[in-house]
């Protein structure tokens, strides 16, 4: 089971080790974490995807609350988010594959950023399982290196 949570937290050094300690010392794991400025240049927003049974979530979400710099924590479930993820992939191509590199950009929204004469950098900007899978297409083809944001997410809107 995963879960995602938004947390509010002091924008100060030191904050972030303190909560990837939280997880470290408790055996949490994280799949994603992602850090970043609100609109207030005193608070980030933590977004932080982890997994497990129902109690050791429960249990994350009790260990975010009672850390000092700390906001406030918000939860959400996959289905009831929005959520994205930005790569940036680099590609070795020739003249038989680089059509079906194009034509696969094409049919997962991806757009070529970069060309030179044997390589190309693609990016895509989508939901994280669709990131999976656009990684899937292009196992076939020479991956060079490839850099992921992790998932942003955000709650559905209900209003």
């Amino acid at each position: 089971m995963r879960k995602i949570y938004s947390v509010l937290v002091e924008n100060r050094s030191g904050v972030l080790s303190k909560v990837a300690g939280l997880f470290a010392r408790r055996s949490f794991n994280i799949d994603s974490l992602v850090v970043g400025e609100t609109d207030d240049r005193t608070v980030s927003c933590m977004t932080i995807v982890s997994n497990g049974d129902e109690r050791t979530l429960q249990q994350i979400e009790k260990q975010l609350n009672k850390k000092i710099d700390v906001i406030k924590v918000k939860t959400f479930d996959e289905p009831d988010a929005i959520s994205r993820e930005l790569m940036l992939i680099k590609l070795r191509y020739n003249k038989t594959n680089r059509r079906d590199i194009m034509e696969n950009c094409d049919i997962m929204g991806a757009q070529i950023v970069n060309i030179a004469k044997s390589t190309m950098l693609v990016q895509i900007c989508d939901e994280p399982e669709n990131i999976e899978t656009f990684i899937g297409m292009m196992r076939s083809i020479s991956i060079v290196e490839i850099a992921r944001t992790g998932t942003v997410a955000l709650p559905k809107c209900t209003e």
